[in-house]
């Protein structure tokens, strides 16, 4: 059990440059403290004692703001940075050395029974703000943006961006044409309408040009 508790302390101080201590991390670490509280529920749950589990899920919530349900599956040495705002859903599974930021939510679209919330695979990274909906997974070492809506899968070694989601990078190379982004080589509607406008009028004045010949 010590070796555990060192272990996810550790984790904690190599991903957070700000953690000054492992006495700092247990005492005053929402998302660790978030993260224990749900190991102790989870306990409950497994035993059939789901009452329990979730008055103490729900204590763990209004005291760090962070909602994991009791029936989630949650690996080693998970790290929610910050964390307040942080939803895991029941069936969510958590893989080995994951970090999710602030306002992350592991939800369910509604749409879907039995299995409804995501899978993350091992050393997965999720941003700030971002929501990861529905029974699917995201791939080893994947990183999903700050903010990005996921909708569906994510491959391993990828990264994830935007509202839906799309997938940017794959293994390191960037799998999107970059015109798609080019700011600069942008038609101009404006002088588009002017240019078809002008034409026009050309042609215009050579039909009126030709009933005054003809006339």
């Amino acid at each position: 059990m010590f070796d555990k508790l060192k272990a996810e302390l550790d984790a904690v101080m190599a991903r957070d440059p700000a953690a000054r201590s492992r006495a700092e991390v247990y005492f005053l670490y929402s998302g660790f403290k978030a993260v224990r509280a749900y190991r102790k529920a989870n306990w409950f749950y497994r035993h059939h004692m789901k009452f329990i589990a979730r008055l103490i899920s729900q204590n763990a919530r209004r005291r760090t703001g962070i909602e994991i349900h009791p029936g989630a599956t949650i690996g080693k040495n998970l790290f929610i940075d910050h964390g307040m705002g942080v939803v895991i859903g029941e069936t969510a599974i958590i893989g080995d050395n994951c970090t999710l930021y602030q306002g992350v939510t592991l939800g369910g679209t509604g749409k879907d029974h039995g299995k409804r919330h995501p899978t993350l695979g091992d050393n997965v990274l999720i941003g700030a703000g971002a929501k990861v909906l529905g029974p699917f997974r995201v791939g080893d070492n994947a990183r999903v943006a700050a903010g990005a809506v996921v909708l569906s899968e994510v491959p391993d070694d990828a990264t994830a961006v935007g509202v839906p989601a799309r997938i940017v990078r794959l293994g390191g190379k960037r799998i999107f044409d970059n015109s798609t982004l080019d700011q600069i080589h942008v038609s101009d509607p404006v002088a588009q309408e002017l240019c078809r406008l002008r034409v026009e009028i050309e042609h215009l004045k050579k039909d009126i040009n030709k009933e005054k010949t003809e006339g």
